[in-house]
């Protein structure tokens, strides 16, 4: 058995430490480059910006809004849902099922500590990473509520019947190995930077639902709200010891603030991506996406398998945008597991790869059937 000594401790600490702080200047610098994009002079200035603002108002401030309501209210009705899920028993798979649908990663991350600590089945892991789009899912309620009332419940019920299926089935031994669960990294209490963003968002919710509702708005008075809001973000994703998630002990304001710069730089680089290639590549990405016809769903469904929510975001915005189908998304949706996938990895990667397996075939089996037999006219 090998001692670790105080020494080894300090040098572990110290590569923590080194590598956070290159991966808070990857960041910073990615942050800077595309507000640099913004001031540019002539065309591409001009594009980004209008990008950005188009990202903001329609896309974030919605986003912060689901995300301030959703974290308050959690806050106010907090239980604990290990307990609940221990007591539960038979009923484990549809309540991992349901915490894994819940917007964002956090509910899928319980029932990954649970399977750890012995708490629920392996099928419940499955359930919840089935059913969980991760921080994409508060994109898609925010930008397209109507289709968002479509995937969630499609997610639950798929990831509840793969759950019961899987727990039909026999596992391998190493599925009932237990490991105990790292605490969650936690922000504290919200700093300024995240009150500031969070006071830019509440009026950008106002600008975007007076633009849905066709009123009439200044421009100058739009652009000015929404670069700010944009900045603001970047700046707390560009100073976030977090990759995304951000731990269920932190304030409502700290938490809504992380993860809507998280979701908010995503779509702008999603939307900056997009108008670039189009306005300065001249590349038709939509005959592009329409000319790859069913392998479009399988790249959606690979993507899924990426740990993380940005790939996920990005296909969500792909989406949103009309350059790929509902089934891509679909797709997409039920394969992704989300930031759950981190933990999962990190306490038994084994266990983490033959659930993501698990969760590719209900992904592949809907995704085609809602391809090839139709789906409701303007979805």
């Amino acid at each position: 058995m090998v001692t670790r000594t105080p020494d080894d401790a300090l040098a572990s600490a110290d590569e923590g430490e080194g590598f956070r702080s290159r991966f808070r200047i990857r960041r910073i610098l990615l942050a800077v480059a595309m507000l640099l994009l913004a001031v540019a002079p002539g065309e591409l200035g001009a594009t980004t910006r209008q990008q950005l603002v188009d990202a903001f108002v329609a896309v974030s401030s919605f986003v912060g809004g689901t995300l301030m309501l959703f974290y308050g209210l959690e806050k106010l009705f907090g239980v604990d849902v290990g307990q609940v899920m221990t007591r539960a028993r038979a009923f484990q798979v549809p309540i991992a099922a349901l915490l894994g649908v819940t917007p964002g990663c956090g509910g899928a991350v319980v029932v990954v500590a649970a399977h750890a600590s012995g708490r629920v089945g392996f099928g419940a892991v499955v359930a919840a990473l089935t059913a969980t789009m991760g921080d994409a899912a508060f994109l898609l309620i925010a930008s397209r509520p109507k289709v968002a009332a479509f995937v969630l419940p499609l997610a639950l019920v798929v990831g509840m019947l793969t759950g019961w299926i899987v727990d039909a089935l026999p596992h391998p031994r190493f599925v009932t190995a237990r490991r105990p669960l790292p605490e969650a990294p936690s922000v504290g209490r919200p700093a300024p930077r995240h009150w500031g963003y969070v006071a830019v968002l509440v009026p950008g919710l106002g600008l975007g639902i007076a633009q849905l509702a066709g009123v009439e708005m200044s421009e100058a008075l739009v652009s000015s709200v929404a670069l700010v809001g944009v900045a603001m973000g970047a700046w707390v994703w560009a100073t976030s010891p977090l990759r995304a998630m951000t731990s269920p002990q932190d304030p409502a304001v700290t938490r809504a603030a992380e993860e809507t710069a998280f979701i908010s730089v995503a779509v702008a680089l999603a939307f900056l991506t997009y108008a670039y290639a189009t306005d300065f590549l001249g590349l038709d990405l939509r005959a592009l996406f329409a000319a790859a016809g069913p392998w479009l769903i399988l790249a959606a469904i690979l993507v899924g398998f990426i740990p993380g929510c940005g790939p996920q975001i990005l296909v969500t915005t792909l989406y949103i945008q009309g350059l790929v189908p509902l089934a891509a998304l679909v797709g997409n949706a039920i394969a992704n597991d989300g930031d759950a996938l981190f933990p999962a990895i990190a306490l038994h990667p084994r266990v983490a790869i033959l659930a993501t397996l698990y969760t590719s075939v209900p992904a592949v089996i809907v995704a085609y059937v809602l391809y090839y037999f139709g789906i409701p006219a303007g979805w």
